[in-house]
C-alpha cells in the first residue's frame, strides 16, 4: 500500500519540487518527512511549496546578479604566468589549477573556487592556453593564459 506526498524538494530517482509522488508508507514517514524532502498531500502543504518556491526563485536571481557581476571584474582576462623551463619550451612540472586561481585573485582580486575553472589542456608546455571560469547560473567567462619561461623574461 503506498501514500501520495507531495515532493518539497528535488529528491533523486523519486522527481522534482511540486510532484506528487506514491511512496511506501515506511519511506515517507522514516525519510522523506523526517528530512522535509515531502509532505502530506494538502492546501497547508501546496501554500509552504508555493513560498519556498518563490524564496528560490528569489535566491537564484540574487546569485545569478553575483555571478554576472563577478563576470564583469573579469571580463578580458588575459593571465601571463612566468615558469621554469627545461629547455625554454617544456616546464619542469606544470602549471596547477591552484597557480591560476592565485594568478587570477592577484590581478583581479576575486577569489574562485577549484571546481569553477576548467582548463582544456595539461599546462605543460610554453603557450597560449584557453580556460573557462563557471560561475554558476550559466555565466562563463572564457580568458587566455599565456605560460611564459622563467629565465626569458628574467632577461628581458
Amino acid at each position: 500500500m503506498a501514500i501520495e506526498v507531495m515532493l518539497m524538494d528535488n529528491v533523486k530517482k523519486l522527481g522534482k519540487a511540486g510532484e506528487i509522488v506514491k511512496v511506501a508508507p515506511g519511506y515517507a514517514r522514516n525519510y522523506l518527512f523526517t528530512k522535509g524532502l515531502a509532505a502530506v498531500v494538502t492546501e497547508a502543504a501546496k501554500r509552504r511549496l508555493k513560498k519556498l518556491e518563490a524564496e528560490r526563485a528569489q535566491r537564484a536571481a540574487e546569485e545569478k546578479k553575483a555571478a554576472q557581476e563577478v563576470a564583469k571584474k573579469l571580463e578580458k582576462l588575459e593571465l601571463s604566468v612566468s615558469a621554469a623551463t627545461t629547455d625554454g619550451k617544456k616546464l619542469y612540472g606544470a602549471v596547477s589549477v591552484s597557480d591560476i586561481l592565485a594568478a587570477i585573485e592577484a590581478n583581479r582580486g576575486v577569489a574562485l573556487e577549484r571546481s569553477q575553472l576548467s582548463i582544456e589542456d595539461s599546462l605543460r608546455e610554453v603557450g597560449e592556453y584557453e580556460a573557462a571560469i563557471d560561475l554558476g547560473h550559466g555565466v562563463v567567462v572564457k580568458f587566455k593564459i599565456t605560460i611564459l619561461d622563467e629565465q626569458a623574461t628574467a632577461e628581458a
